[in-house]
This record gives C-alpha cells, sequence and structure tokens, in this order.
C-alpha cells in the first residue's frame, strides 16, 4: 500500500512534467509499483486511508496513468504485459506468455471462490451487488458471522484451500487490494474486486 505522505510532494511535481517524460519517474516509485505488482496486487485508482477513514486517490495509479506508455514498455521488456481496466479503474500485470503457470491459475481460482461466495451471500440478502462497492454499505460484522456460520460456505472455502474460512478468505482479498477492510468487522469491494466479481456474474448467468 502506498505511502501518502511520501509521496504527495513528488506526485504534485510530476503533474506538471510532461507526460511520459522518462526523467520525471524517480526508481523510488517505479520499485513501490513493481512490489505492488510482485505482491499479486491490482493498482486501483482509489485506496482506503485508514487514518482518515476514506477512500483516496492512489498515487502508484496515477503515475502509471500518466506514464502509461512508459511503464508498457518497460514490462514488456520484463517479459509482462501492463494492463489497464478502464471499467474498473486498475491496473493489474500480466505474463505474455500464453500459457498460465499453475500458481496463477490456483491463485485466480482462490479470488473467484472468495468473491462468489460473498456475492452470493450479498444478492441472497436481497441487497444489490453495487453496495459491496461502497465504505458505507458493503459486509458488516453481522454479515460475516452468518457467513461464517454457513456450513455450505465453509466447506467450499476449505475446497480452495481456505483452511481457515472466511477471515483467511477475506485477508487474501485484502492483500491483493480486491477487499478493503474499513474498521472492525466491517468490508467493501475495491473497484476491481467489484469488477471482476461482476465478470463473474455475468459468466454464470451465460452458462
Amino acid at each position: 500500500m502506498p505511502d501518502f505522505a511520501d509521496m504527495t510532494e513528488t506526485e504534485n511535481s510530476l503533474s506538471a512534467a510532461p507526460v511520459g517524460s522518462f526523467e520525471q519517474i524517480l526508481p523510488a516509485h517505479s520499485t513501490a509499483i513493481y512490489r505492488e505488482f510482485q505482491a499479486g496486487r491490482v493498482v486501483v485508482r482509489d485506496v482506503w486511508d485508514n487514518n482518515r477513514s476514506e477512500l483516496r486517490a492512489n498515487p502508484l495509479y496515477n503515475l502509471l496513468y500518466n506514464h502509461l506508455s512508459h511503464f508498457r514498455t518497460f514490462y514488456e521488456h520484463l517479459g509482462s504485459e501492463l494492463v489497464f481496466n478502464e471499467t474498473g479503474a486498475f491496473f493489474f500485470l500480466k505474463e505474455s506468455s500464453d500459457d498460465e503457470s499453475e500458481e496463477h491459475d490456483e491463485n485466480a481460482f482462490r479470488v473467484q471462490v472468495a468473491l462468489l461466495i460473498i456475492g452470493r451471500y450479498f444478492a441472497r440478502s436481497g441487497r444489490d451487488l453495487d453496495y459491496l462497492g461502497r465504505a458505507d454499505a458493503g459486509l458488516n460484522e453481522q454479515d460475516l458471522k452468518a457467513m461464517a456460520g454457513d456450513d455450505e460456505y465453509q466447506d467450499i472455502l476449505r475446497a480452495a484451500r481456505f483452511e481457515k474460512g472466511l477471515a483467511e478468505a477475506l485477508d487474501y482479498l485484502e492483500k491483493r487490494n480486491l477487499v478493503f477492510r474499513a474498521g472492525a468487522g466491517r468490508y467493501f469491494l475495491s473497484s476491481a474486486g467489484l469488477y471482476f466479481l461482476g465478470q463473474l456474474v455475468q459468466e454464470y448467468e451465460q452458462a
């Protein structure tokens, strides 16, 4: 997660620099972005600021967006593809090879299982899935208890190797910037998490 205090001053200077200027990209910031991708995270436009309890603009996202051509070329030389999802307002890294690794497949499967269970529970509760992406809505403590007490959900999560159940699944999504923790017993989906859930629902409906 980016440190807003450390990056604010430099981000302001970057906004005044010519777009695509390699000289204006600090190695420390390129390294911060690389570490996000290496950790399996997506870089979302807005991230949750625990200190202010609000969503704030992500300086790493802005850096990628303002210097998109540079970073696409950079990651291409590293054998990867930088993908910008405009609908969900996020960036992610994709291996250029057509052959997906076993680890990638497993990670994608676990993300899908966790998101589908959250979406399934939320829809069954009679709420619109869009509310999952709102910090003032999302999942509350009562929701978490209900989901954790559902044997069917727990069996599905264990099949996806979430041995500790829902708490482990939420932690897995949070580490990838797909879910934000908005306080004790409160979670909501990031723009990327909501986008991926929408894609899964669409695929399910078409199947």
